[in-house]
C-alpha cells in the first residue's frame, strides 16, 4: 500500500469515482490473492499501466458493500472524514494489476492483495471477498495521470527493480509492459517460498527472489543491500531504478544505488508502501498532516 499526501485526498481532475463488484477471486501463492472486479462504470476507467495506483474504499465493520456519504469532487473527502470511525469505509491505495475487456465485452480490473490474516482491514476484507460484494474507488479517467510513478526517461538503457510483497503487483505489471530485449535486473522479496510467482517478462529480465527471514526484523535492509551489492548490474550507461516497499528498506537500497553504484539520484524512483513499526492508520494520519516522506528524486539520502 502506498501512502502519500496526494493519496490521502486524491484530486479528481484526472480521476473519478467508480463502483465495482467482485466477480471472482484466485489464490496466487501463500500470501497473494487476486480479486477481479467488474462494473458498468469501468467503461470509463483508463489505467495508465505500469504501477498505476488507485484509492480503494472497503466497507466498514461488517458491512457487505461500500457506501460513501458523497462522491462530489468538492465535498467527498470532508464527508468521508466526518463519519464516525466505526462507520467510515477504509481507504487504501492499490495497484491496477491488469485492466482488460473480455471477448464478451465485459470490462474487468484485477487487484492483487497481500494476505496476512485479520491484522489489517484490507487483508481481512480480501480474505472474505465473495462475488457480488461492491466497493468504491477513485481511479483514473485518463491514462496520462500522476498516479503512474514508473516514468523512465527515453535515454534509460537498463531497468533496475526492487519490490517486497506489497509492491510486487506493481513490479509485475511493470515487467509485463517493458519492451522485449530491455535489460532488467530485479530483486523481489517475499515472506514465503511459495510466493515466488511465475511472471511474464518479454524483457531480458534477471530476477532474484529473496525469501525473508522473519527473525531479522530491522536488520532485513542490511541483508537485502548485501544481496544487491553482490550482484552484477546490466551494462547500460543510463540505468533507471524503481524501488518500492518498506520505507526504511528502500531508503537503504536507494543509498546503495546512488552512493556505491553511482546511479544518478534523479534516475531512482522510490516509493514507501509501508513502514516497519507503523500501522496503516498511523501512516494515513501522517499523510493527512502532510508528513509523508518525500518521493522527490533530489531528496536527501
Amino acid at each position: 500500500m502506498t501512502v502519500t499526501a496526494s493519496d490521502a485526498a486524491p484530486a479528481v481532475a484526472h480521476f473519478r469515482f467508480f463502483e465495482l463488484e467482485v466477480l471472482r477471486t484466485r489464490r496466487l501463492g501463500h500470501s497473494f490473492l487476486r480479486v477481479t472486479f467488474g462494473g458498468e462504470s469501468l467503461s470509463r476507467f483508463r489505467s495508465g499501466g505500469y504501477d498505476q495506483s488507485l484509492s480503494l474504499f472497503l466497507p466498514a465493520g461488517g458491512a457487505e458493500h461500500t457506501v460513501l456519504p458523497s462522491t462530489d469532487e468538492d465535498t467527498w473527502f470532508a464527508a468521508w472524514r466526518a463519519l464516525p470511525e466505526a462507520e467510515r469505509p477504509v481507504m487504501r491505495s492499490y495497484t491496477v494489476r491488469e485492466q482488460r475487456r473480455t471477448p464478451e465485452g465485459v470490462d474487468e480490473v484485477d487487484i492483487d492483495f497481500v494476505l496476512h490474516g485479520d491484522s489489517s482491514p484490507a487483508s481481512r476484507w480480501a480474505g472474505r471477498a465473495v462475488a457480488g460484494r461492491r466497493v468504491m474507488l477513485i481511479g483514473p479517467a485518463v491514462a496520462e495521470n500522476k498516479s503512474v510513478r514508473f516514468q523512465p526517461p527515453a535515454t534509460a538503457d537498463a531497468i533496475l527493480l526492487y519490490a517486497d510483497e506489497t509492491a510486487l503487483p506493481a513490479a509485475s505489471a511493470i515487467l509485463e509492459r517493458l519492451p522485449a530485449g530491455t535489460p532488467v535486473k530485479a530483486w523481489f522479496e517475499v515472506p514465503h517460498e511459495d510466493d515466488r510467482l511465475d511472471l511474464v517478462a518479454p524483457a531480458d529480465a534477471d530476477i532474484t527472489w529473496i525469501v525473508r527471514d522473519p527473525a531479522l526484523g530491522r536488520e532485513r535492509a542490511g541483508r537485502l543491500v548485501d544481496a544487491i551489492r553482490a550482484a552484477e548490474l546490466p551494462s547500460g550507461q543510463a540505468p533507471y531504478a524503481w524501488i518500492a516497499g518498506e520505507a526504511g528498506t528502500i531508503r537503504a537500497v536507494r543509498r546503495h544505488l546512488v552512493q556505491e553504484r553511482s546511479i544518478d539520484r534523479r534516475a531512482v524512483r522510490f516509493i514507501g508502501y509501508w513502514r516497519l513499526g507503523a500501522s496503516e492508520e498511523e501512516l494515513l494520519a501522517e499523510a493527512y498532516a502532510g508528513q509523508a516522506p518525500s518521493e522527490d528524486a533530489t531528496a536527501t539520502l
